[in-house]
């Protein structure tokens, strides 16, 4: 019966995009800003794990190369996005590619600058999966927020209309009467680290 449930549970990926150059921190990517010792993108790769989320696909873009030198991305899928200066919309589309083929119902994706959101968060916006159709946002104060599970059906349009730092804003927009918005206020914080005072929230 256990392997039947097993067998039985919806495949959700983690889709981390970790591409971002840190424009706004001297240009310091933000992959390899240290948090508890090592480089955030393991904390953001240990959230989606410990969420349940499986297999983990991480989006590289800024100093790719050192970033797979200096982090531990063992496990994972690592892909690059050699257009990652375009924004956010091409590395969501990145991402996507690397799952299409798999037997992923759905794709949760995260970013790696919110290390305030950790596994409780995550793992309520997975358990709103209902079927590959799922459109599903964390909230905060009933305002939509990351992490975003998309469905697999919805995967193709998403990365039709992922341009600029938009990423799946006019998909949202477009099927707004679809989205299951998951109240994560209690249990995360939705920062971003973007500036130089936001580092101290890394100490």
């Amino acid at each position: 019966m256990s392997a039947n449930t097993h067998s039985d549970s919806p495949v959700i990926a983690g889709l981390l995009l970790a591409a971002g150059g840190g424009r706004r921190l001297g240009g310091r990517p933000k992959a390899l800003l240290p948090y508890r010792g090592r480089p955030l993108v393991e904390n953001a790769v240990r959230v989606l794990r410990e969420a349940g989320c499986g297999p983990v696909h991480v989006v590289l873009g800024a100093s790719a190369a050192e970033v797979r030198e200096r982090a531990d991305l063992s496990g994972c899928v690592v892909v690059d996005n050699p257009d990652w200066t375009e924004g956010m919309g091409s590395s969501l589309r990145v991402g996507l590619a690397s799952l299409a083929g798999t037997d992923a119902g759905a794709a949760l994706v995260s970013l790696v600058d919110q290390p305030g959101i950790g596994p409780a968060a995550v793992a309520r916006v997975r358990e709103a999966y209902r079927s590959p159709a799922s459109l599903v946002a964390a909230a905060y104060g009933g305002e939509r927020g990351h992490p975003v599970l998309f469905g697999a059906d919805r995967w193709a349009d998403i990365a039709a209309t992922a341009t600029g730092d938009k990423g799946a804003r006019v998909h949202l927009a477009r099927h707004a009467g679809e989205l299951i918005l998951v109240e994560c206020a209690d249990v995360a914080e939705a920062f971003d680290i973007d500036t130089p005072p936001d580092l101290a929230r890394l100490a």
